[in-house]
Formats: structure tokens, sequence, C-alpha cells
């Protein structure tokens, strides 16, 4: 009975100080403040099992360079501004963002991701990284073609590449 009644006690005590943590204004809000602990690993594992738990789904359309310049002018509109362009520097909206959006075209971007992930990240969004859901803002076929652009954006045709240009014209 004691030990039941400690553990109670105990668990009572956790979450007093965790809401302590929160409500006394300790806990890190502003974007410029370093990470929670374990904040990192709590929401990659979360986002992680999220994808794992839908069935993935085939790309109803083919990686060829007409669906990868419609990406690459759906990606300048609605994506650069956070996530950048070949050659170019981080922009302030992206410097001023935590966590920091990933720039697609610097390294590895997500072309170590599956397809399907980069499908489900664009339609879903992600919570609690200012990455939006483009579910119901962009067809399913937009949405596939940003994804097949990104998930070859190591490996594109100069056509494309010339449209991701910073200098490149705005898309009509």
């Amino acid at each position: 009975m004691k030990f039941l009644f400690g553990v109670i006690v105990g668990a009572v005590l956790v979450v007093a100080a965790l809401a302590a943590y929160f409500v006394t204004g300790m806990a890190p809000a502003a974007v410029n403040d370093p990470p929670m602990p374990f904040e990192r690993l709590i929401a990659g594992a979360a986002l992680h099992a999220r994808i794992a738990r839908v069935k993935a789904q085939e790309s109803p359309i083919p990686a060829d360079n007409k669906n990868l310049l419609a990406g690459a002018d759906e990606y300048n509109m609605d994506c650069a501004g956070c996530h950048g362009l070949p050659g170019q520097q981080k922009t302030d909206i992206a410097a001023g963002m935590y966590p920091h959006p990933p720039q697609l075209f610097h390294g590895e971007g997500v072309t170590d991701d599956s397809l399907w992930e980069i499908y489900w990240k664009v339609d879903n969004g992600i919570r609690l990284t200012g990455m939006p859901a483009f579910k119901g803002m962009l067809s399913d076929t937009q949405i596939w073609q940003l994804s097949e652009l990104l998930a070859h954006a190591n490996a594109l045709p100069d056509s494309v590449k010339k449209e991701l240009a910073p200098n490149a014209p705005a898309p009509k």
C-alpha cells in the first residue's frame, strides 16, 4: 500500500514539475532559445512513426521533364522562400524560423527520403515546424510533381535546374 502511495505521489510530483517548467516561463519558447531536452528526439520519432502507420502509395506520375518543370514552378511559388534555391544563401525567413527549415538543394535535402515520405510531408505538413499542409491548397498531381522534384533534386535535368536558378523569372 505504501509503495502504491509512493508511486502516485511520485507521478503527481513529476506532472507538477513539468507544469511548473512550462507555466513559469522556463521552457524555451523563442526561436533563438535552445531546444527543450529531448525535443528533436520526440518530434522526430513521432513524425517517423506516424508516416510509417500510413500505407505507402506509388506516384501516379513519371519523373519526366514535364512533371519536374511543373514541380519546379510550384516549388518557386510555395517552397523556395523557406527551403531555398540551388546556389542561394538561406533566406531571412528561413534563418528566423525554428526549427530551421532544411535547405532542400544544399547537401542531401530530402533525396534520401522515400518518394512517399516526401509526398506525405508536403500533403500533411509537419506540426511544430512551420511546415504547412498543402492538402486542399494544391492538387494531388501538384503535390506529386513537387515530391518527384525533391526526390530527384540531386540529379535534375539542366532545364529544371535553370527554372530553379535564383534569378529565374517568376512563374506565371
